[in-house]
């Protein structure tokens, strides 16, 4: 019995935290981009190109494996765009700390004319919160997180939180 009331408040927990997630990304997202969840791009059978619409200090924390730098407050659309392959149709995964930044980008290149365009869902937090592995700049592991600020950190739930 005991096990089975654990097993409930876990589950409960986990449904909560995902509702509140979905209201903060409801409050801050224009949905003008397709989600992918975690889960499917960890599990995904094709190839994605992962790009990491965060800032520089925070991608040389770590970022998710074989990701492209693009930044947000610097992005530059005609620079990524080199970046990008020739095929519009290619399936390309955006991502941020939460899925706020990475929205923004992901639309520009579906404006560009990307048809298989992808905002991470949770971002690089839901991603260490599901305990996949996050690469340094190195190229090593790493348990640290770039946590944006105290704010936003409450989201990241595993992980080093790193503010610097």
């Amino acid at each position: 019995m005991k096990k089975i009331l654990i097993l409930f408040l876990l589950i409960s927990a986990t449904v909560s935290a995902q509702k509140e997630l979905d209201n903060l990304l409801q409050k801050w997202n224009k949905n003008k981009v397709p989600y992918m969840s975690v889960d499917i791009l960890a599990s995904a059978k094709t190839k994605a190109v992962l790009l990491d619409a965060r800032e520089e200090k925070e991608f040389k924390v770590s970022h998710l494996k074989n990701a492209l730098f693009v930044g947000y407050d610097s992005f530059k659309l005609k620079e990524t765009l080199k970046k990008l392959p020739k095929d519009k149709d290619a399936t390309i995964v955006v991502y941020c700390s939460l899925g706020i930044r990475s929205e923004i980008i992901a639309h520009k290149l579906i404006k560009e004319g990307y048809t298989s365009v992808y905002n991470l869902y949770g971002g690089i937090f839901e991603w260490k919160n599901n305990d996949f592995k996050v690469m340094d700049t190195l190229g090593n592991t790493t348990e640290k997180i770039h946590a944006f600020n105290k704010y936003w950190s409450k989201w990241l739930t595993k992980g080093e939180k790193v503010y610097e």
